[in-house]
């Protein structure tokens, strides 16, 4: 049995957003769940597992994105043409990714047996390649018209569990797609739908009206990807749903910064998930997720442990099939080490996040091994583990 102990911790970050910073020290992972969190007494009988030495620095979980139009499980990324983008992302912290749709495929089918197709091979090829190690939960359903209950009966079948964000097909209508969105959370399905204007020849406008009647799971970049609803529509999404409400890099700040805002007035944070909607015409964004955590604590007013939430135990409650996403014991042990940036006025990571800047990332530890030990693209740290 494997074992890793970080120890000289300096902040637990929980990723819990009931209880966002944890007390203790030291974190034991067995294999590649955590096993025990606590304080020095848990070094007594560590036996020949491996030891790091976090020197006084923040542990977070593993980031999420919620966002992200994979196509195929090497890491090339069609829209702007460029390899490794996905180890890019872990790189800025990303361990978690969440397809919303394989739309850039080339020559993307648009019948129901193709777009089903499509669905199964980005299910099962992210599922074995695990590029650069990072988790993808690929194959995300592009609905279609045509598809009918059995079609959903035999994706949940093949393992495919989540639904993209509707709009990006051709049912892009309540009357089309809530009857398909029942189909779909019968089978276990989780759905996202796209909201605001168009964002790629052939998707369509979607408003709060369209979203409120389809009742998906997710409301996509409700900030815009990356043209925004109007500010009363954002009102009624969170005024008269529950669903969660994602917040992407590519997408309008302002709206960003009025969903923070009125989200901590109605004491709805959980229900704020981040996304980065790339590769998009936006572009690649390896630090996106961090970016959106430093705009929530520096600009939005998020305590930044809170922030961190919504990059990961957040979005683990919307996809909670995935064991992973905060750090408790029987968890992935998927995990960051960081600190402030050498420069930065802060102290620490979170004070980092809380100034607006990027925390200094040295090491991604993914399923209790560590798998990056000098991040390529976050700013050096401070302090480093040893």
């Amino acid at each position: 049995m494997a074992t890793l102990v970080i120890k000289n911790i300096g902040t637990i970050v929980s990723g819990d957003i009931t209880k966002p910073i944890l007390e203790g020290s030291v974190i034991v992972v067995e294999d590649n769940l955590i096993s025990a969190i606590g304080g020095e007494e848990l070094l007594a009988n560590i036996g020949d597992a491996t030891v790091v030495d976090a020197n006084g620095t923040t542990v977070t979980p593993g980031l999420w994105d919620t966002h992200v139009h994979v196509t195929t499980a090497d890491g090339y990324g069609t829209r702007q043409k460029t390899f490794g983008f996905i180890e890019s992302a872990k790189n800025g912290g990303v361990t978690t990714m969440i397809s919303a749709g394989e739309c850039h495929f080339p020559g993307r089918p648009k019948d129901p047996s193709g777009t089903k197709a499509l669905a199964v091979v980005g299910h099962k090829s992210f599922a074995n390649a695990k590029p650069a190690g990072v988790k993808v939960e690929g194959g995300a359903l592009i609905m279609e018209k045509g598809l009918v209950e059995k079609d959903f009966e035999d994706l949940a079948k093949e393992g495919v569990w989540i639904v993209g964000e509707i709009g990006l097909g051709s049912v892009n209508n309540p009357e089309l797609a809530a009857p398909m969105v029942e189909w779909a959370h019968k089978n276990g399905f989780k759905v996202q739908m796209h909201t605001g204007g168009t964002s790629i020849p052939g998707s369509s406008t979607v408003t709060a009206d369209d979203v409120i009647k389809t009742k998906p799971d997710v409301v996509s970049h409700i900030n815009g990807g990356p043209t925004s609803i109007p500010l009363h529509e954002v009102d009624r999404i969170m005024d008269e749903t529950t669903f969660a409400m994602e917040i992407v890099q590519c997408g309008n700040p302002k709206i960003a910064t009025y969903v923070l805002k009125r989200a901590t007035e109605k004491g709805q944070l959980g229900r704020v998930i981040f996304g980065n909607d790339a590769p998009s015409g936006t572009g690649i964004i390896p630090l996106g997720i961090m970016r959106n955590i430093s705009f929530a604590a520096s600009m939005g007013g998020i305590e930044p442990a809170v922030a961190v939430a919504m990059a990961t135990g957040n979005p683990a409650k919307v996809y909670d099939r995935l064991n992973r996403g905060t750090i408790a014991v029987g968890k992935e042990a998927d995990l960051l080490i960081m600190d402030a940036p050498m420069g930065s006025v802060a102290d620490d990571a979170l004070g980092a996040f809380a100034a607006g800047d990027l925390p200094g990332l040295s090491y991604v530890i993914i399923d209790g091994k560590v798998n990056v030990k000098k991040s390529s693209n976050p700013p050096p740290a401070k302090r480093k583990p040893c």
